[in-house]
C-alpha cells in the first residue's frame, strides 16, 4: 500500500536588499506524491524549498509534513535541517569533488564530521548504488562521471537516510536538451518505483507536465494558480493587475 503523504504550508518572509524588496507569502495543502512548482526566476520557488528544508527561517507561519510539525512560529517550533527528514537536491548536485561516488552516497548516512572511508560501503548505501545502477563507478570521482551519473549519485545520497520527501531545485537546468529529456523520464520512473514523495521546481513547461501531479504556479512570492495533472493554469499566463 502506498504510504500516505500530506503537506500543509503557510509561510511569510520579507527579504530586503539594496536594490529590491521581496515578500514571500505562500500557502497551500497537498496530498500528492509529485508536486511541481513553476514560475519565473526570482518568484520565490527556491525560497519555498529552502524554508521546507530548514535552510530559511520564515517570519511567521507553519510547515507540517505527514502530520509532523517542522515549523510553527506561534508554538516556537523550528526543527533544524538534520531533524526534518527532508532531502534537498541542489541545482548543481553539490557532490564533494574529493570523495568517490561511494563516499558521496555514504556521506548522507554519516552523522559526524569525518568523511566515510574510501573502501567501505555501508549496506544502506549499497542498496542505492544498486538501485541507481552505479556499481561500476563507485570508486570514481565526480569529475570523472557524466552529468546523468552525477544526478543519480546526488539522488542516491539524498535517499540513503530514508527521508520523508525529496526536494529538487531545477534538477535538469545544467543538462543539454537530449539528456534533459532522458533524465526527466528516468526521474519519473525512479520516483514511481521508489515511492518517495517529491517536490520539484522548474520554469520548463515539460518538467511541469511530466513530473507534476499537483502543480503550483508561483509569481512575485505568492501562489498565482494551482491544479492537478494536466489541469493547471497556463504556463506564464498574464499576471492580473494589482488593485491599489
Amino acid at each position: 500500500m502506498r504510504p500516505a503523504m500530506s503537506m500543509q504550508i503557510t509561510i511569510r518572509k520579507r527579504l530586503v536588499s539594496r536594490d529590491r524588496q521581496f515578500a514571500l507569502d505562500i500557502g497551500f495543502e497537498s496530498d500528492s506524491h509529485r508536486i511541481a512548482m513553476f514560475g519565473p526566476s526570482g518568484s520565490g520557488k527556491t525560497l519555498t524549498l529552502r524554508a521546507i528544508a530548514g535552510l530559511l527561517a520564515p517570519e511567521s507561519g507553519r510547515i507540517v509534513l505527514n502530520g509532523r510539525t517542522l515549523f510553527d512560529s506561534e508554538s516556537g517550533i523550528d526543527l533544524p535541517p538534520q531533524e526534518r527528514r527532508v532531502a534537498y537536491l541542489f541545482q548543481d548536485y553539490a557532490l564533494f569533488p574529493h570523495l568517490t561516488v561511494a563516499q558521496n552516497i555514504a556521506f548522507g548516512l554519516n552523522h559526524g564530521w569525518r568523511n566515510p572511508r574510501r573502501r567501505e560501503l555501508p549496506p544502506e548505501a549499497a542498496h542505492w548504488v544498486d538501485a541507481f545502477g552505479l556499481r561500476e563507478i563507485v570508486n570514481q570521482y565526480p569529475a570523472e562521471i557524466s552529468g546523468g551519473q552525477k544526478q543519480r549519485v546526488a539522488l542516491a545520497r539524498a535517499l540513503a537516510p530514508k527521508p520523508d520527501i525529496v526536494l529538487l531545485d531545477e534538477p535538469f537546468s545544467a543538462l543539454d536538451p537530449a539528456l534533459r529529456s532522458r533524465m526527466r523520464e528516468e526521474l519519473l520512473s525512479l520516483q514511481a518505483n521508489l515511492d518517495v514523495p517529491m517536490v520539484v521546481i522548474s520554469h520548463d513547461p515539460q518538467d511541469v507536465e511530466i513530473l507534476g501531479d499537483h502543480v503550483l504556479e508561483i509569481r512575485e512570492g505568492r501562489i498565482f494558480g494551482s491544479g492537478t495533472g494536466k489541469r493547471h493554469p497556463p504556463v506564464y499566463a498574464p499576471l492580473p493587475a494589482r488593485v491599489a
